[in-house]
């Protein structure tokens, strides 16, 4: 182990060495060509507030309303449900208690309906999650298609070489109204989605 740490270290010395060899001989292929950017008063970067975005694009909105109605549709059939099986567990409870069933087989084959009952119920949910779940993952990808290809048209020119997203100040700690095409963005994206 201990030479093949050595070996490995004289590999990177030599690599290293290399490197300072190919600066010192040639100084440019160490300097990036810096890019030209035209003096035009503002760098050819935009950023989009996400958050705005999402408020004030009437797809975002009509997505996020279906998304809730769905979850929300969801928890009514999941309480339901349980509300419905408490009631019966409860029930099997008070039967076992007053000694109601004819006989322990039958009390055992209630006790095993309930327990496949709760494991179907446990089933629901999970498939209700998945299925919210997938919606979002949809309406997502759907949103991100929209935005990308509104950007496309938008950018046509080439008038911004880097459009950035910002959500609460996360990437874009400071900048310049100027730099800010939000609201352009989504009055372009609601007038193509109104059509």
């Amino acid at each position: 182990m201990n030479k093949l740490q050595i070996v490995i270290n004289v590999v990177l010395v030599a690599a290293v060495a290399a490197l300072f060899v190919i600066v010192l001989k040639n100084p440019k292929a160490a300097t990036a060509e810096p890019v030209a950017v035209e003096n035009t008063g503002s760098l050819p970067v935009a950023y989009l507030n996400v958050d705005s975005l999402l408020v004030n694009y009437t797809f975002a909105q009509e997505a996020s309303d279906k998304l809730m109605s769905k979850q929300e549709d969801a928890r009514v059939k999941m309480n339901t449900k349980l509300r419905t099986f408490q009631n019966e567990v409860a029930d099997f409870q008070r039967k076992l208690e007053n000694n109601a069933f004819l006989s322990r087989e039958r009390a055992e084959k209630e006790q095993q309906r309930l327990a496949k009952k709760e494991q179907e119920l446990q089933e629901l949910e999970a498939k209700l999650t998945q299925d919210i779940m997938l919606e979002n993952q949809k309406l997502n990808l759907q949103l991100a298609d929209s935005l990308n290809n509104f950007l496309k048209e938008f950018n046509a020119d080439g008038r911004f070489h880097i459009i950035l997203s910002n959500s609460a100040k996360d990437n874009v700690l400071m900048a310049g109204e100027q730099y800010d095409i939000t609201d352009e963005v989504v009055a372009g994206l609601n007038a193509r989605y109104n059509k």
